[in-house]
């Protein structure tokens, strides 16, 4: 018998589910068909879906849709571990939100999964040395999603930003693996250091509404920090942390509070 060297395309289970849920939509509600088709429909894989969203957002009249697009499929092929965290981020909110109920709503609605990956795309911008390309990006996600995040920050994967207003990270954080926030976080400096001045956030952390972590500190893995307290020291590892300026009110409470998203504690008295 002949054999062949016809090479077969894997599956994607997490495109293929997208994929059913577009298609389910349209049949609800044909109105949406347009932007669902242009959206999902009409590419072949997550990346293209991606590369052509963030264009949509991002583009101005200071830089057409074409050019970013051109930009980002660029970018995606040159760092495949891009695509991989936007994967892993994807599915930490479909895990984590209660309000999201199918795979396709961050990709086509939720600017917090949208406002990451804009922001990955500037980091590996910046970190090729296109800084200005990079800061132009920076800009623009910040007009269209209300969400400040420096290029050069490192923020890991399975991220989850929830309402993601009013949400800032500078130029020195670095952010852990499988971290949630809600809106009007702040990771910020302390003053006008021009050296590494942001804060540390460990893995699996969660940070509530509101709250302000400022300056070169360590959040240790796993820990919760309540809304509206703002933090000024090192937060040990599974610790819970309240109040103007936090202190620590007791343990983390669960081995994954970012999964969890349990923001609920009772004080140490």
């Amino acid at each position: 018998m002949a054999q062949t060297n016809a090479t077969v395309t894997p599956v994607d289970p997490v495109w293929h589910r997208i994929c059913e849920e577009a298609e389910a939509a349209i049949k609800a509600e044909p109105l949406m068909g347009g932007l669902i088709h242009s959206g999902i429909l009409h590419h072949s894989a997550l990346s293209a879906a991606l590369a052509y969203r963030i264009s949509m957002k991002l583009s101005s009249p200071e830089m057409s849709e074409q050019i970013l697009r051109e930009i980002v499929d660029q970018t995606f092929e040159e760092d495949p571990a891009i695509v991989e965290a936007s994967r892993a981020d994807l599915m930490a909110i479909f895990d984590r939100d209660p309000a999201c109920h199918r795979l396709m709503q961050p990709l086509l609605f939720f600017k917090g999964f949208q406002a990451v990956q804009s922001y990955r795309i500037a980091h590996s911008l910046f970190t090729a040395g296109r800084k200005d390309l990079a800061y132009f990006v920076q800009m623009r996600v910040s007009e269209a999603f209300g969400v400040d995040i420096h290029p050069a920050a490192r923020i890991g994967r399975g991220i989850m930003i929830d309402h993601a207003h009013s949400i800032v990270i500078g130029e020195t954080a670095v952010v852990g693996d499988n971290v949630s926030m809600l809106h009007s976080v702040t990771l910020g400096g302390t003053g006008k250091e021009d050296d590494d001045r942001h804060p540390k956030i460990g893995d699996g952390v969660l940070i509530g509404a509101g709250a302000k972590v400022l300056g070169n500190i360590k959040i240790g893995h796993c820990s919760r920090i309540a809304a509206g307290s703002v933090v000024l020291e090192e937060v040990p590892p599974m610790k819970t942390v309240a109040g103007v300026p936090a202190r620590i009110v007791g343990e983390s409470g669960c081995a994954q509070p970012s999964i969890s998203m349990d923001q609920l504690f009772k004080s140490m008295g």
